[in-house]
């Protein structure tokens, strides 16, 4: 296997990863604008933008869209996260040209047709409903918020009902004319791919695109703080965030295999404590997430009313007592974890594709697998143990939703976690 990479004379990055012995192939699109790229009055629209892109181009209807690669027994799809909005598609050998082509066209050519606007806007404040009547969901958007408040980085990526409902042709028209630049975007392909025909198609389709000044995203700053609702529900539901390491820095590796031994799998120090011992949860985790210039350690649990404040205190607890007693066994295991899901992911095409889209993204390189492996082992007990116990030192995000009443305050939480 062999990793290939082009940059087009406008800023335009390709790169690849032929991938032998297989007839599939991934291919997509992944464009630096997501919602911390956002003014507040645009938040939502970089999602909104994702769906349009479906709804129809210059030469295709959005049923024309929704049939050519299914016509083939492909698929096609996309995404919005804080920093990203992906478009992507899973086909055939034979039909990687044609998915190439349906991809460049919804992401050059969307027409933002009036009536189909007024659909998606329905099916987005659906959605925007759905994830506010599903607490394990929109704790999360709360906790963002409250990690990073009156901030792009702490904002909804769906975006606010108001917002939504007043989005129009030439809100999206100048969203992708500031952020749809050649230079801030990545074209990716992993399996059955030919890296000269994919530069060839992509000079042709995107070589054309002029460069635009594009100012920095506003620099985000973890601040910490709670969000309590009182409802009456059958769980109360708790979540709890420190401030963590961006993708840049020394400690990312780290920072994974910390949330790993904390809360990665059935085996963690907080599903032993809180769930097998005590009884306290059916579901609790842990896990690391990292932006261009911060990044978060986050844990979510549900509980009943009568437990919240021993399962809040529990980890907590566990929280401060890694950095005395995480143990080279936890440690090797976490990073068998690690390895693990990045080699098993590199057998799938599409994870493939995302891995070298995400990477090029951070680093501007693809650095390869061995060189992420060495980083992971290179993570020993001692640096384990000192990451555990300067992220506790920080500010806590705390968020709170449910028969919560007998939960902890925010003081206590903090000076539990300082003491």
């Amino acid at each position: 296997m062999s990793v290939l990479t082009h940059r087009l004379a406008n800023g335009f990055r390709i790169v690849t990863e032929h991938m032998p012995g297989l007839k599939s192939a991934s291919i997509g699109i992944w464009v630096k604008a997501g919602c911390r790229h956002e003014r507040l009055d645009q938040n939502g629209i970089a999602h909104f933008l994702e769906h349009m892109a479906f709804k129809g181009t210059t030469t295709r209807s959005a049923l024309d869209i929704a049939e050519s690669l299914e016509n083939v027994g492909g698929y096609l799809n996309a995404y919005t996260s804080r920093e990203m909005t992906a478009y992507y598609a899973r086909v055939l050998e034979e039909d990687v040209p044609l998915a190439l082509d349906v991809i460049s066209d919804i992401v050059l050519n969307p027409v933002f047709d009036p009536t189909e606007l007024e659909i998606e806007r329905g099916v987005i404040l659906q959605e925007i409903g759905m994830v506010n009547d599903t607490p394990d969901e929109i704790i999360f958007d709360w906790l963002q918020n409250t990690a990073y408040p009156n901030q792009p980085m702490g904002r909804p990526i769906l975006g606010p009902v108001e917002n939504v409902q007043r989005f129009s042709r030439s809100a999206f028209e100048e969203f992708v004319g500031h952020h749809y630049a050649p230079g801030e975007m990545i074209l990716s392909a992993a399996g059955a791919v030919d890296h000269d025909a994919i530069v060839m198609a992509a000079e042709a389709l995107f070589g054309g695109l002029s460069q635009v000044r594009k100012g920095s995203a506003e620099a985000s700053h973890f601040a910490g703080g709670e969000v309590r609702e009182v409802r009456d529900l059958e769980q109360a539901h708790f979540a709890l965030a420190l401030q963590g390491p961006a993708y840049l820095d020394d400690h990312f590796h780290t920072a994974q295999i910390h949330a790993l031994v904390l809360g990665g799998g059935s085996a963690s120090r907080l599903f032993q404590e809180a769930r097998e011992k005590r009884g306290l949860c059916y579901t609790i985790m842990a896990q690391a997430g990292s932006f261009e210039d911060s990044g978060m350690l986050t844990i979510y649990a549900g509980t009943g009313a009568d437990q919240i404040a021993e399962l809040a205190n529990v980890t907590v607890d566990e929280l401060k007592r890694a950095a005395e007693d995480m143990s080279q066994v936890e440690l090797d295991r976490a990073r068998a974890q690690m390895k693990a899901g990045l080699l098993m992911g590199l057998e799938s095409p599409s994870s493939r594709c995302e891995r070298l889209a995400r990477v090029l993204a951070i680093w501007d390189r693809v650095p390869g697998v061995e060189e992420t492996v060495e980083k992971i082992d290179a993570v020993d007990l001692n640096r384990l143990r000192e990451f555990a116990g300067s992220i506790t030192l920080g500010a806590p995000a705390v968020a709170l939703y449910g028969p919560v009443d007998g939960a902890p305050d925010y003081d206590e939480v903090a000076r539990r976690l300082v003491a």
